[in-house]
């Protein structure tokens, strides 16, 4: 089995709609995929109604956290998506995208870059905003030469000239929350420091203790070292060990299923998960 648990589609941040986000996954010979958009739960039905026969669908989300001082991402799959009150935090973080996405473009314009809002309003399509998408505005702009390049002090990472921070859940809320809701845990690229200052191993002790399930290891921001590094934290705080593309369609450079997870780290998941179920494709149009 070839199993990607980390992909977006246009409902936050990703480029392929949902529909073609699950064709894509079956065409790249993926046989379970996930669906974990920015703290939303948009894509869902689109995503079911396109599964093609064989493939099947994990839903889950990307929540925005900050601990410290330090933002991370909690990847939560298989919840409850109406569950109350997961449902009201995650409102509440996607409620404070627009303003903050709306105060990194006055940012710019201040210092000299002729971005607008309406520019980041059409590279969003109604997904979910986020900093992606004001990057990008810039790479149209000519003033930065990928997405990426954009994930720099001088722009848009954590503390840059035009980062402008928005509400985050604290993670162990974000633990509490999804498994109230049913839902399973792992902690996105926890060692993706070209992100900005990464969450200490103390600190990932603490989540282990508090429910914690795993940690996403195999990752295109992880080097080798990161790699054998985490894998051996994870053994020492019992944590499942996860790999996945981080799949943003044309935003990135990464393809679908460039990083997997173990058949039986995947089988573990659904075991815990009391929330929602996978849903096997019947071919769906």
């Amino acid at each position: 089995m070839r199993i990607d648990l980390h992909c977006h589609s246009t409902a936050s941040d990703g480029t392929d709609t949902p529909a073609e986000l699950v064709r894509g996954a079956a065409a790249a010979g993926l046989d379970v995929v996930a669906l974990t958009d920015h703290d939303t739960t948009r894509g869902y039905a689109e995503a079911i109604a396109a599964l093609p026969e064989g493939l099947t669908l994990v839903t889950g989300a990307e929540l925005s956290c900050r601990v410290d001082g330090i933002s991370m991402h909690m990847l939560a799959y298989l919840f409850d998506p109406e569950e109350p009150g997961l449902l009201a935090e995650r409102e509440l973080v996607r409620d404070d995208r627009v303003p903050r996405a709306r105060g990194m473009v006055a940012k710019l314009n201040e210092l000299g870059v002729p971005v607008t809002w309406e520019q980041v309003e059409r590279i969003a399509a109604g997904g979910s905003v986020g900093r992606p998408h004001v990057a990008t505005a810039l790479v149209e702009l000519g003033v930065v030469p990928t997405v990426g390049d954009a994930f720099t002090e001088e722009w848009l990472a954590d503390g840059g000239r035009a980062y402008v921070e928005k509400h985050e859940t604290d993670p162990f809320e974000a633990i509490r929350l999804v498994k109230g809701a049913g839902g399973v845990t792992v902690f996105a690229h926890p060692a993706a420091a070209k992100r900005g200052r990464t969450v200490p191993e103390s600190v990932i002790a603490e989540l282990a203790a508090a429910g914690l399930d795993g940690l996403e290891v195999d990752h295109m921001d992880h080097d080798a070292d990161a790699r054998v590094r985490l894998r051996g934290l994870a053994d020492e705080l019992g944590l499942l060990v996860t790999g996945s593309s981080d799949y943003h369609g044309s935003r990135k450079t990464v393809s679908l299923g460039a990083y997997t997870t173990d058949p039986e780290v995947y089988g573990e998941i659904t075991r815990r998960a009391t929330g929602a179920f996978p849903v096997p494709g019947t071919g769906g149009a």
